[in-house]
């Protein structure tokens, strides 16, 4: 496990980049037991079809470049595709959008992957602090995580007691218990992320930022839609 991560490491370092793919850092979380979306990379519009079919949908198209860090702003996602020729459509529109955005972009395919149901979203991460060390991070996930500022945090190593009070430290963790009627999240599939986290960047201290937003919740499980990864 620690040598295929440290593998996942070593290209992206040998291609000049100090982060990962998205892809590339899903399979590093997956490695460690975190939870993420299904996916898979296509290179030309009857792949992102077939990938779409085997999948399920709906899925969600994506670009993938290490030129392109906000996918969004350059028209390089597209959300919701529910058959073949919309997965078609959607692979030639967004090299299309990247193309007109960035023109000297590397693209090196598109990502196809399931789109998580909604549900409420909680954020993971991790930053090494230089006087703490690795420092593990959790709260209101999604756009809202900047605008409530309710996070909790904790250094690494973390244990089961740990993790437990992290999710209790924040304000929305009435939510994730249930609330005005709501059902009750599952609290130890976030505790589980957590204490995996906090096994990822302690075995793997080359890692200097981790991003697990947003972690989709449910009332009996939890699914990673978005992660990233930076090295020193």
């Amino acid at each position: 496990m620690r040598e295929k991560v440290d593998e996942i490491f070593r290209k992206a370092e040998a291609k000049g980049r100090k982060f990962l793919l998205e892809h590339e850092a899903k399979t590093v979380c997956k490695l460690y037991g975190i939870p993420v979306t299904e996916l898979k990379i296509a290179k030309t519009p009857d792949e992102a079809a077939k990938f779409s079919e085997e999948i399920g949908y709906p899925t969600v198209l994506k670009i993938i470049s290490p030129n392109v860090f906000h996918k969004f702003d350059v028209g390089g996602v597209m959300l919701d595709i529910t058959g073949p020729e919309e997965a078609k459509n959607a692979f030639n529109k967004i090299i299309e959008n990247v193309k007109k955005h960035k023109p000297d972009a590397q693209i090196d395919g598109i990502l196809v992957q399931e789109m998580a149901p909604s549900s409420t979203e909680v954020i993971v991460g991790a930053i090494k602090d230089p006087q703490f060390g690795q420092t593990l991070m959790f709260g209101l996930g999604g756009t809202f995580v900047e605008i409530m500022k309710d996070v909790s945090f904790r250094i690494a190593p973390i244990n089961e007691d740990d993790a437990q009070q992290m999710i209790s430290e924040v304000k929305a963790s009435i939510i994730l218990r249930g609330y005005r009627g709501q059902p009750p999240r599952d609290i130890d599939a976030i505790m589980k992320i957590l204490l995996d986290t906090s096994k990822l960047v302690m075995e793997h201290p080359d890692i200097k930022e981790l991003d697990l937003n947003p972690v989709m919740v449910y009332e009996k499980g939890a699914k990673t839609v978005d992660a990233r990864i930076i090295l020193e």
